[in-house]
């Protein structure tokens, strides 16, 4: 074989192949982000509580649709599920151009816009879950920790790439005609992922021994792990829901900066020290990480300026990275191989919980105790992350 054919072949060249569609659904979920919230409130004349629920909408699809997805890859194959999630996200795309051309008619328009929001979380959470478990049949259930570390590279990438370009469509001069033109970007985009997908060959499912597991049996497994990233996860909705808050409230510029060095350096710890997961254990680098994390959140509780705001926010980036891809690896491992979608489907149902619930709850916190409490709240869910990590480190090793 030639170096350009083991090149070809390698396994992260493997593993970019099948994630490029998970990027194309994640730049999806980006372009109409900072969008919505303005044409619903602004344009369509509903209030701001209206708004902000369309956005969750979609987290809230995502969350009801992770189960169906974990399962349709385990028994159906994961190539179909990935194929049926961008056939979804891109008939979001084409309801969230209808919600645009409708603007004049706000109830119909609303109606259009909350399906798309409702379809683009069920397309999230099959293609997602579905790329993971095509990528884990390429290159083997070993890789597992590369597979998922590089799924979220691509989550967060596309999320940062789609959010500027959506915020610019929106800004083209027609008659808020820029919901359309994100809308039409937002159906081609996963439409163009369809037509690969199909070409790609198939990884057969592993053959189920007896009757399925139950989703409700799976869950149960993975939730003492699941527990851990819920509490890690909390300092993740803390900073995309509440940074940009606190610094408006310190009277600050440059909470974009901020929260551009957490998503830098989460990307770049991923891409560095992903493979640590194998040499050390999950449970070592989830530790780690949730104790750097906890520094972070620290940071910013005593931070008194922009620049000590900005590290702790890249601290906050660099030990949130490695938390889900860490303990995803163990709780994968509880179950059996022909159980690995339903498994991650009910790990990352911890993720969608924690962070949907993080930005009510912690504006409660806001509320009641000040922002000086926000980041020190968050600090006791990573060291209540830490408490359980050293608790399942002690039953690992009986």
């Amino acid at each position: 074989m030639t170096m350009a054919q083991t090149s070809m072949t390698s396994p992260t060249r493997r593993i970019l192949a099948v994630v490029l569609f998970n990027l194309l659904c994640y730049i999806d979920i980006g372009l109409p982000m900072a969008v919505i919230p303005v044409f619903v409130h602004q344009v369509l004349g509903y209030n701001t509580v209206i708004a902000g629920f369309a956005v969750s909408l979609q987290y809230l699809a995502t969350f009801v649709s992770r189960a169906s997805a974990g399962q349709a890859a385990d028994r159906r194959g994961a190539k179909p599920a990935v194929v049926i999630g961008l056939v979804v996200c891109t008939l979001s795309g084409i309801m969230l151009m209808t919600s645009g051309l409708l603007l004049h008619y706000a109830a119909l328009s609303a109606l259009m816009l909350i399906g798309s929001r409702i379809l683009l979380g069920v397309g999230e959470s099959w293609t997602a879950t579905g790329a993971i478990m095509w990528n884990i049949g390429r290159v083997g259930a070993t890789r597992t920790a590369q597979v998922i570390s590089w799924n979220g590279v691509t989550s967060y990438g596309g999320i940062a790439l789609g959010a500027p370009v959506g915020q610019v469509l929106s800004g083209l001069p027609m008659p808020y005609g820029g919901l359309v033109l994100v809308g039409a970007l937002s159906a081609v985009l996963p439409f163009v992922g369809f037509l690969l997908a199909v070409q790609y060959e198939p990884v057969a499912p592993v053959a189920h021994k007896g009757p399925p597991t139950p989703f409700r049996t799976v869950f149960w497994r993975v939730l003492p792990h699941g527990l851990v990233l819920a509490c890690g996860s909390v300092g993740f909705g803390t900073i995309s829901s509440c940074l940009a808050l606190f610094f408006a409230h310190q009277n600050w510029n440059g909470a974009a900066i901020a929260l551009a060095a957490f998503g830098i350096v989460f990307v770049l710890i991923r891409l560095v020290f992903a493979r640590q997961i194998d040499r050390r254990g999950g449970l070592v680098v989830a530790l780690v990480s949730l104790v750097v994390e906890t520094i972070g959140l620290l940071v910013l509780w005593r931070c008194s300026g922009v620049f000590m705001a900005d590290i702790g926010a890249a601290l906050t980036g660099a030990g949130f990275s490695l938390v889900f891809p860490a303990l995803g690896v163990l709780a994968v491992a509880r179950v059996g191989p022909e159980n690995r979608g339903a498994a991650l489907g009910a790990f990352s149902v911890f993720l969608d919980i924690a962070v949907g619930l993080s930005g009510p709850l912690l504006g409660l916190v806001i509320q009641t105790m000040g922002y000086g409490a926000l980041f020190m709240v968050s600090a006791l869910f990573t060291l209540a992350g830490v408490a359980t990590t050293l608790v399942l480190q002690r039953q690992a090793h009986r």
